[in-house]
């Protein structure tokens, strides 16, 4: 089966609502290709690898959560810039993004998806547009969350305690680049946060506030919902569909 772009693009705006978003880039259609889709492939990231492996897939559309275009971008296509879209151009595919809204969907989201994996329900949420979730969960103590966090997502993870061995009752996670969330996830009655990345202040916050900080890596963290939003396209509107990993230790 195949459908238009356009219907693509339409049934991903309906489903994501991405003008409720004060968001760092463009969000839909970044890059037009053939007017025709029938197969799509899905990856975290616009990167040169991924194109590559969509093209060789036989993909008519490539849907990411990190796009090409940031806001405060240069603007000239050089370089790495010009190499990516010359492959999109020169082969007719379209390019997808959709960024803070992807994160925040309720089911096919990054945060939700990652609170199936760690098998925690959220109940609230907090920090910049409402993007971090918190629950309830039963952790004996930091370390045993730890351990979730890696099994869960097949990697290590880089953490700090302020009190290692309490037991933790409630969780606060939102996946990427959200260190700077910590402080609301404590304010929001977290006793620990996990997100993607780590930055120099969140190692004393947490040893001053006897919280934990868990650090899981961006892309890991974020490689969910992209894959859960591809399945879901797919299905509804009779596309095939494939997520390709690009391995990133980030």
């Amino acid at each position: 089966m195949q459908i238009t772009c356009d219907q693509l693009l339409q049934h991903c705006a309906g489903l994501l609502q991405p003008e409720r978003f004060k968001d760092y880039g463009p969000n839909g259609l970044q890059v037009q290709g053939k007017a025709q889709v029938r197969h799509i492939v899905t990856g975290v990231t616009a990167s040169r690898a991924l194109i590559e492996a969509a093209i060789a897939d036989g993909a008519d559309a490539i849907l990411v959560h990190h796009g090409l275009f940031w806001r405060g971008m240069d603007g000239r296509v050089t370089g790495w810039l010009k190499e990516r879209l010359r492959l999109l151009l020169a082969h007719d595919i379209n390019l997808i993004a959709y960024h803070l809204p992807l994160d925040a969907h309720p089911t096919l989201g990054n945060n939700a998806q990652l609170g199936q994996r760690l098998g925690v329900v959220a109940d609230g949420s907090f920090g910049e547009q409402e993007l971090g979730l918190i629950g309830p969960c039963a952790f004996a103590s930091a370390q045993a969350l730890v351990d979730q966090v890696e099994n869960a997502l097949g990697r290590r993870a880089t953490w700090i305690s302020g009190a290692p061995e309490q037991a933790i009752a409630r969780l606060a996670w939102c996946t990427g680049g959200a260190q700077g969330f910590f402080e609301a996830a404590l304010a929001a009655g977290a006793q620990a946060f996990v997100t993607g990345e780590i930055s120099e202040p969140q190692a004393h916050l947490a040893r001053e506030m006897g919280a934990t900080f868990i650090a899981a890596g961006h892309h890991a963290t974020e490689r969910y919902g992209i894959a859960a939003l591809g399945e879901h396209v797919a299905q509804t509107l009779g596309l095939s569909h494939r997520f390709i990993e690009i391995a990133n230790p980030a």
